[in-house]
């Protein structure tokens, strides 16, 4: 029988990090749920009614100073950490020219500087095992750019191009790492993404409420971290523009330019 794996999911209160930690427990693993809401952490906790190897760590993952102290705690929940997935995010829906600056850095702080700095506090214990696993949740607006997502885009692209590099200075370790792209998954994405105000969004979008749902998102997701997938792209036909961009640039940049954006 396989050792008990520990993972650890950032943004677990709902969407994607819900319907991880809720598969995750079924199959009979220690689960670490982290996001701000406690009440929300706790009511996915009380889902996983099967699997009592369940230990909430509430924290604002942009305090990146308390993340020793935070990592610290999480070790000790169980002893290890096998798998971290930087699933926190926040996107946007303004255009760039109508997005201040502190919109700006507020995206880049929590959708890159704080899934770095968490991961980065984690791998010296990964690297004292010598194993370890970090799961990125990117996007494929980490793939190009797209309407009304500047900063969100530069958050994911940021992420492909640091983990990316991260993974190769880590090979020998091992430590490995899987990029996740999803496209559109029925969640709250929408509804908590920043205007350029810094005002919520407010609003399910229409592509959103087309997407896969967050379970069929998850079940990808842990097939890529059982088979050690360097990058996984999950959706439907929002991904079509990924292999475009690729294989076919100039029909990429006829058919982005007439995508309704929202």
């Amino acid at each position: 029988m396989d050792e008990q794996k520990v993972y650890w999911i950032t943004g677990a209160s709902s969407g994607i990090g819900e319907a991880l930690a809720k598969r995750l427990a079924r199959e009979g693993n220690a689960l670490i749920l982290s996001g701000r809401n406690i009440q929300a952490l706790e009511k996915v906790k009380d889902s996983c009614k099967k699997n009592n190897q369940i230990s909430i760590i509430p924290f604002e993952l942009t305090e990146i100073a308390s993340f020793p102290n935070i990592v610290k705690i999480a070790i000790d929940a169980f002893g290890k950490v096998d798998v971290l997935i930087n699933n926190a995010g926040r996107s946007q829906r303004s255009a760039a020219m109508e997005t201040s600056e502190k919109v700006e850095r507020s995206i880049m702080e929590l959708d890159f500087f704080a899934p770095v700095a968490l991961s980065k506090a984690l791998i010296p214990h990964f690297i004292s095992r010598e194993q370890g696993h970090i799961v990125v949740i990117s996007s494929i607006a980490g793939k190009f750019g797209f309407t009304l997502r500047s900063s969100y885009s530069a958050s994911k692209h940021a992420l492909q191009g640091y983990f990316e590099a991260l993974r190769l200075e880590l090979k020998d370790v091992p430590v490995f790492v899987t990029m996740v792209c999803p496209g559109r998954v029925k969640t709250n994405i929408s509804f908590n993404a920043l205007k350029g105000d810094g005002s919520a969004h407010g609003k399910m979008d229409d592509g959103q409420r087309k997407g896969i749902s967050p379970e069929k998102c998850a079940a990808v997701i842990d097939s890529a971290i059982r088979n050690k997938k360097y990058e996984v792209l999950i959706g439907k036909a929002e991904l079509i523009p990924v292999f475009l961009r690729r294989y076919c640039p100039p029909l990429f940049y006829w058919l982005i330019k007439r995508i309704k954006a929202n």
